[in-house]
C-alpha cells in the first residue's frame, strides 16, 4: 500500500496538480496555438511545436527526440490528426521520464535495501538543497524513520547553522564540527553515529562549488571513500538538487555535477513557481539520471517522491 491511503494519495495529486499549474497552462496553451486551425500534424504543426518544447525548457535534445518520434509515427501511419497528437505527446513523454530506480525505496516508508540508507545531498547555494534536505527528512521520519543529519557543508558558516536550525525545527539530530572543518571528517563521524545509534536514514548536506569542478571532485571523492570505511556502498543516493525555476541552468547544472560525480538520483525545487516545469524533462532524459523528488511549495509535506506516470497524468490532465 505504501505511504499513502487513499484519501491521503488524493491530496498528494491535488498538490502535484497546483504545483503544475503554471507549466501546463504556458505548454498547453503554446500546443493549442500550433495546431489552431489545422486537423492533422503536417510540418507546419511539427515546426512549431519543436518550438513550443523548447522555449517550455524542455531542451534542444530532447525535443528533437520528441519531434523525430512524431516523425517516424507520421511516415509510418501517414496520418495524424491533432486530436491524436495529445496522447502520442504524453506516451513519448512518460518514456522519456522512466527510469530504473535500483534499490531506492518506491515510498518512504518502503523496505530500505540496507540500514542506514545513506543519501549524499549536492547542488549549488540557493537551489533550496538545505530546505529539501529538511524536508527529506521530515518526510521520513513522519513514515517511522529514525534519521540523522550531517552538516559537511562547511565552506559556509551560514550552511551549517541553517541546517542545525531545520535539524531542531524537525527533530532529528544532526553531527555538526562547524566552518571550515574537514567535510569527509564530518561524513564519517555522521555515519559513524548514525550506526551506534541504529538509524535508518542518512541524509549529509554538502558545499556546491561548481568555480572549481576538480577540486568538488576531490572533495566528493574523498568523502565517498571515508564513508566506505564503514559501510562499503555508500552512499546509496547521490542526490543533485536544482531550482526548476532556472530552466536552462538548472541543465547546465545537472552537467557539471554529473560529470564531477556519480549522481543518481534528483530532486527539482519550486515547481510550483515556475512555467518551467518542462526542465524535468529535459534533464530526466539527457542525463539518464531518474528524478526522485520534487518541490511543489514550502510546506514540509510539499515535497514528493517524484512518479512519472501521475507526474503526465496531472501535465496532459483535461
Amino acid at each position: 500500500m505504501g505511504l499513502f491511503s487513499r484519501k491521503e494519495k488524493t491530496a498528494e495529486r491535488q498538490t502535484l496538480d497546483s504545483g503544475l499549474a503554471k507549466t501546463k497552462e504556458s505548454l498547453f496553451a503554446k500546443i493549442t496555438r500550433s495546431i489552431f486551425g489545422k486537423t492533422t500534424v503536417d510540418d507546419d504543426v511539427l515546426d512549431k511545436l519543436e518550438e513550443t518544447l523548447i522555449t517550455s525548457d524542455v531542451g534542444v535534445d530532447t525535443t528533437l527526440k520528441v519531434i523525430a518520434k512524431l516523425q517516424d509515427r507520421i511516415h509510418r501511419d501517414k496520418y495524424i490528426s491533432t486530436s491524436e497528437l495529445n496522447d502520442i505527446l504524453r506516451a513519448e513523454i512518460a518514456q522519456l521520464l522512466r527510469h530504473p530506480q535500483n534499490d531506492m525505496p518506491a515510498t518512504f516508508d518502503a523496505p530500505l535495501p540496507t540500514k542506514p540508507y545513506v543519501i549524499l545531498v549536492v547542488g549549488v547555494n540557493g537551489v533550496g538543497k538545505t530546505t529539501t534536505i529538511a524536508k527529506l527528512a521530515y518526510r521520513y521520519k513522519q513514515a517511522g524513520r529514525n534519521v540523522m543529519l550531517g552538516a559537511a557543508d562547511t565552506f559556509r558558516a551560514a550552511a551549517v547553522e541553517q541546517l542545525m536550525l531545520w535539524a531542531d525545527r524537525v527533530g532529528v539530530p544532526i553531527v555538526q564540527q562547524g566552518m571550515g572543518a574537514d567535510p569527509a571528517s564530518v561524513a564519517y563521524d555522521t555515519l559513524q553515529s548514525a550506526i551506534s545509534k541504529g538509524s535508518d536514514i542518512v541524509i549529509i548536506d554538502t558545499a556546491g562549488r561548481l568555480h572549481n569542478k576538480v577540486g568538488l571532485m576531490n572533495e566528493l571523492t574523498k568523502i565517498r571513500r571515508v564513508m566506505q570505511k564503514l559501510v562499503p556502498d555508500a552512499p546509496h543516493e547521490v542526490l543533485l538538487v536544482l531550482d526548476a525555476s532556472t530552466g536552462q541552468n538548472a541543465i547546465e547544472q545537472a552537467r557539471q555535477f554529473t560529470e564531477a560525480t556519480d549522481v543518481n538520483a534528483l530532486a527539482l525545487t519550486k515547481l510550483d513557481g515556475t512555467a518551467k516545469g518542462g526542465v524535468i524533462i529535459g534533464i530526466s532524459d539527457q542525463f539518464n539520471v531518474p528524478v526522485r523528488y520534487i518541490g511543489l511549495g514550502e510546506k514540509m509535506t510539499d515535497l514528493q517522491l517524484f512518479d512519472p506516470n501521475e507526474f503526465v497524468d496531472s501535465l496532459f490532465e483535461n
